[in-house]
């Protein structure tokens, strides 16, 4: 371009001659002939234009003439065959075996062609757009209440210093991109379910459609080539709450593209800058926070929010009717440890039991224990392998019989605060320490108000912790002053007093 500026100003605005300019310049003369015809031709079809437009356009070169030094018609042709090995893969359903572009790149190097990947790459790009027709998408328009997406989504937290992976149920409203979320440990049949129902509630309707991608929990079996029957779990929702259902075709997540992007996008705005909880239950009122946040924010299409937009469409969502049941129940036999095998963990249930079948009512998170449609415990499910999920108040009665098996006992080590409070105050009255237990499980003691009694006996400045002073304590619920508990020490040591007097007497 300097070039060509420099000859059309020293011809036209200097005069001087083809053969002083190519001297100067020290190019061929036919170079600079070539540049000034090609400005006199240019200047004859833009009439009204200036030099400068001239100087400050483009070179073009014709490269139409121009041949292909390394992508001679032989590496064509051994590139096609690779591709038409694709072809044949494609045909018997080896999918997950074709040939990548740095396959079929790698194979020419071996081969002994000096080509570059760049060229490998363009030229294959070129083939496949020829037999591809570029796909068309439809804009759609939603009627209030009309449908509604779910999808899932893998995310990864740190819950107590252990990072895990789990499951994001998400619900987007198509008329009013409405979102909602929660998250389970497994894309299983039971979190299926229960998300439906936690979303229902939350809305306090139900669409008239709902829409799925095949996932294997929504899709029972393909009938055909475009077919699907739906799973038992969606027909008993579809059934309970009275909706619809719709299938996306195969890997085609444009149709239901609302919950496709907030998927990602709860996901991004929840998770991206804080993974880390205490626990899954923070993780969910931290998740349901973010997603009243982004309900409450303007979208751009619309200039309104999605919690304005479903104001509107909440009128023409059906009645939610009563919760539907999602669980399922198992029959198991308890085992000599009081425990009962469920998908490879173990859960323990009243020792008294031992032998006999217990129904095992287990829901996405919990786990209920009945016998002779008696509630006899709750767990909370456990998604490893191999653990086991012990309650100490379970054991009592063997306990009371072999007190001296509780301090190596697998139910004292997972027992949390109760572990340290033996450690601290009982490792030389057991007997007494399955007594306290026993207490708190007649009583329902839980650990919080177990702790709280036994700082207050402490902060009394109480030299001695032990079974019957906690109890006397327990016993008076109200909150009591540290002059009233050494009342109830002075009444302990009376009622003792009281005890030796008679023990002498009888």
């Amino acid at each position: 371009m300097y070039t060509r500026q420099e000859i059309i100003l020293r011809s036209y605005r200097e005069g001087k001659s083809q053969r002083c300019i190519a001297e100067e310049l020290s190019i061929s003369r036919k170079t600079v002939s070539k540049f000034i015809k090609d400005y006199e031709s240019w200047k004859v079809s833009n009439i009204n234009s200036t030099l400068s437009d001239y100087l400050s356009k483009p070179d073009s070169y014709d490269s139409s003439n121009r041949g292909k030094i390394v992508l001679t018609r032989e590496v064509e042709s051994s590139i096609d065959k690779l591709l038409s090995l694709n072809d044949k893969n494609r045909s018997l359903g080896l999918h997950k075996q074709l040939l990548k572009k740095v396959d079929i790149y790698n194979r020419l190097q071996s081969q002994g062609v000096s080509i570059g990947y760049t060229t490998v790459c363009n030229y294959i790009r070129g083939k496949e757009s020829k037999r591809i027709t570029p796909e068309a998408f439809i804009r759609q328009s939603y009627a209030p209440g009309s449908s509604c997406e779910f999808d899932w989504g893998e995310i990864k937290l740190d819950i107590g210093g252990s990072l895990q992976r789990f499951q994001l149920a998400v619900f987007t409203s198509s008329y009013s991109n409405y979102r909602y979320a929660c998250i389970y440990n497994r894309q299983d049949t039971l979190a299926f379910m229960e998300s439906h129902v936690s979303f229902f509630n939350y809305t306090g309707g139900v669409f008239k459609e709902m829409v799925y991608d095949n996932m294997r929990v929504a899709v029972a079996k393909f009938v055909g080539k475009y077919e699907k029957e739906p799973t038992r779990a969606l027909l008993d929702l579809g059934c309970h709450y009275g909706f619809s259902h719709r299938f996306c075709n195969a890997r085609r997540g444009n149709e239901k593209g609302h919950v496709e992007r907030s998927v990602e996008y709860i996901r991004r705005k929840a998770f991206g800058f804080t993974h880390s909880f205490d626990s899954l239950e923070a993780a969910e009122r931290h998740l349901l926070t973010i997603i009243k946040q982004i309900n409450a924010t303007k979208q751009q299409l619309t200039g309104k929010s999605a919690t304005t937009l479903f104001q509107e469409e909440k009128s023409h969502l059906s009645p939610v009717s009563r919760d539907l049941n999602c669980s399922e129940t198992v029959e198991l036999r308890v085992d000599k440890y009081a425990t009962v095998s469920f998908r490879t963990n173990r859960y323990s249930v009243p020792d008294h039991l031992v032998g006999d079948f217990v129904e095992i009512k287990f829901f996405s998170s919990t786990l209920e224990i009945y016998h002779k449609d008696i509630l006899l415990g709750k767990h909370p499910r456990n998604y490893g392998k191999h653990q086991w999920v012990i309650a100490i108040e379970h054991y009592l009665y063997t306990l009371k019989r072999k007190p001296g098996a509780l301090s190596g006992s697998l139910a004292l080590i997972s027992s949390g605060y109760l572990k340290q409070l033996y450690e601290a105050y009982f490792t030389q009255s057991p007997r007494d320490f399955i007594e306290l237990l026993e207490y708190c499980k007649t009583y329902q003691v839980n650990h919080e108000r177990l702790d709280t009694t036994v700082n207050r006996l402490l902060s009394a400045n109480s030299t001695t912790i032990n079974t019957e002073r906690i109890k006397a304590l327990l016993g008076n619920k109200t909150t009591c002053s540290s002059q009233q508990i050494l009342e109830d020490q002075t009444t302990l040591l009376a009622k003792q007093q009281l005890t030796q007097v008679s023990s002498l007497m009888n």
